[in-house]
């Protein structure tokens, strides 16, 4: 059966409402200890992360062991539709809410070129194995991937991951899928 991108998104949706409170903290665990055993995140010096809210991983773990071991950490900032950028962090206490109600560095934090990173964090919707990506419909992902030359890794549930996806040219895959 053949999914269109719309339909793939409210069925996960779907799933991941189907999972219970303990599946998620499990499952949201597993992810968070696979990342930070990752040979690539030890290695990087400069990161671009993002802080999982919803039914996403909750990504803190990954942002505070990564500012601890005193890694260049930027996460995500809208700057207009489907336009992000990386703004540098040095705690997750100073971060404002956003205009989706994500918590987002503040314009005063410093910019960081996409191209500095050794290894971008990269949400989405839906995954293959093989790194093929459904974001989550703003286009905020594949318009600043692209631009960057680091390692890209998302993080996936189980219910996220599918043999295939319909995916368009502008669409950015990443290089690994860590599933739990």
């Amino acid at each position: 059966m053949t999914f269109t991108k719309a339909e793939l998104r409210g069925l996960v949706r779907q799933r991941e409402r189907a999972l219970t409170a303990r599946q998620l903290e499990e499952s949201g665990r597993a992810l968070v200890e696979k990342l930070l055993a990752l040979p690539e995140l030890s290695r990087a010096e400069k990161v671009f992360l993002y802080l999982g809210v919803g039914a996403e991983p909750d990504t803190r773990p990954v942002i505070e062991s990564a500012l601890a071991s005193g890694k260049a950490v930027a996460l995500p900032r809208i700057t207009g539709a489907g336009v992000m950028e990386a703004r540098r962090i040095t705690s997750l206490s100073r971060l404002v809410p956003g205009p989706y109600g994500i918590p987002e560095p503040a314009e005063a934090c410093p910019l960081m070129e996409p191209e500095e990173f050794d290894l971008i964090l990269v949400p989405g919707a839906a995954f293959t194995p093989e790194g093929k990506r459904l974001g989550r419909g703003g286009g905020y992902y594949d318009r600043y991937l692209p631009k960057t030359r680091g390692v890209k890794v998302a993080v996936a549930r189980s219910v996220s991951l599918f043999p295939d996806l319909p995916t368009d040219d502008h669409d950015v895959n990443v290089d690994m899928v860590l599933v739990g």
